[in-house]
């Protein structure tokens, strides 16, 4: 399977770096450039790639809404870049539909796995900041508002409100299975229904859900 990207950056270096290091391997070939987030929505309806890399400050339009313009009219993932002090603006991305976030100091074989993750329709938050950036930006953006209840949640099911809070937390199928004692198989199984239940995109959606409602608290 060779996997079709485009890549938004207003930065020519970090647009064209990013380019390189995706068209060399030999499951993906970069389809589209963008240098700012109107680019990036017109690339992507013409192009239809697998995968959307974004940044997230661009001219004309940023980031964020170019995001959800993407996710709203196409069935293309978007994987946001962000940096430290942009923090305040994954919450925003993912909202937007996002399908997750890297950050911009990666290593080159973080970006293409990463890319080859959410290609194959997982949600991806990046590694060694998964827990603390998503409680974090929470926390700060919901510190004076108290958690909304949603009764979409009404329709799940003990087990699959158990799995859906192990999700929040940040843990894999893998380490999910571990902790309910449980195949990776069922895990799956029980993902797949409750966003199908709840309406949701991917577990990315499933995580801010679970933290809006309360169902899950930031971490102190």
């Amino acid at each position: 399977m060779n996997l079709r990207v485009v890549v938004a950056d207003d930065q020519d270096l970090v647009r064209g770096g990013l380019c390189m290091i995706l068209g060399s391997q030999p499951d993906i070939t970069v389809v589209g450039e963008a240098s700012d987030g109107r680019q990036a929505v017109e690339k992507t309806r013409t192009e239809e790639p697998d995968v959307v890399l974004m940044d997230v400050r661009m001219p004309v339009m940023d980031g964020i809404a170019a995001t959800r313009e993407i996710c709203a009219a196409t069935p293309s993932k978007v994987l946001v870049l962000t940096t430290f002090d942009l923090d305040e603006y994954v919450y925003d991305a993912l909202l937007a539909g996002a399908s997750g976030f890297l950050l911009k100091d990666m290593h080159r074989t973080e970006l293409v796995a990463a890319v080859r993750t959410v290609a194959a329709g997982s949600s991806l938050l990046a590694p060694t900041v998964t827990r603390r950036l998503i409680a974090d930006v929470l926390r700060h953006r919901r510190a004076a508002a108290a958690p909304v209840p949603d009764r979409r949640l009404d329709a799940l099911t003990p087990r699959e409100l158990d799995i859906l809070r192990e999700v929040a937390r940040g843990q894999s199928n893998a380490e999910i299975a571990a902790a309910l004692f449980v195949t990776e198989h069922t895990v799956k199984t029980h993902v797949s229904n409750l966003l199908t239940k709840l309406g949701l995109r991917d577990r990315v959606q499933a995580v801010v859900l679970a933290y809006e409602s309360g169902l899950v608290r930031p971490a102190s």
